[in-house]
């Protein structure tokens, strides 16, 4: 008979976990003992400390030649050689550029230019025409 009641029990507080009602006293299931409720957590961290994010842009020199270049989009692409600030190989690679960055040079332009790095991503901040 006391099987029976313990059965019943369990029963109706899996049916009480089903329908989306919260247990009264969570459980730390490392230690099996009742967490405090000051260490729920909510889901409100907007007063909490946050380191300041690190500046992770990189200012780098790189010469090359203009292989196209997209105004509607805004981007350039080179065919640069080594930068060694990035630690890029040469290569060929598409970046962000102002409209007086793409105004100032066409296809086939040899050139040497100013970069902006944000992790691998760049944008060509000035450029030169090589005589």
């Amino acid at each position: 008979m006391h099987y029976a009641r313990l059965t019943i029990a369990l029963g109706l507080a899996a049916l009480t976990a089903a329908c989306g009602k919260k247990a009264e006293t969570p459980v730390a299931a490392e230690t099996n003992q009742a967490v405090p409720a000051t260490a729920a957590m909510s889901g409100d961290m907007g007063n909490m400390a946050m380191a300041p994010a690190a500046s992770t842009a990189i200012k780098a020199k790189g010469h090359g030649t203009v292989t196209a270049i997209d105004k509607t989009a805004g981007m350039i692409t080179l065919n640069h050689g080594a930068i060694p600030e990035a630690k890029w190989p040469a290569m060929t690679m598409a970046f962000k550029a102002a409209p007086t960055i793409t105004d100032a040079v066409k296809v086939g332009d040899k050139v040497d230019f100013d970069l902006t790095l944000v992790g691998s991503a760049g944008e060509v901040t000035a450029i030169q025409k090589k005589p």
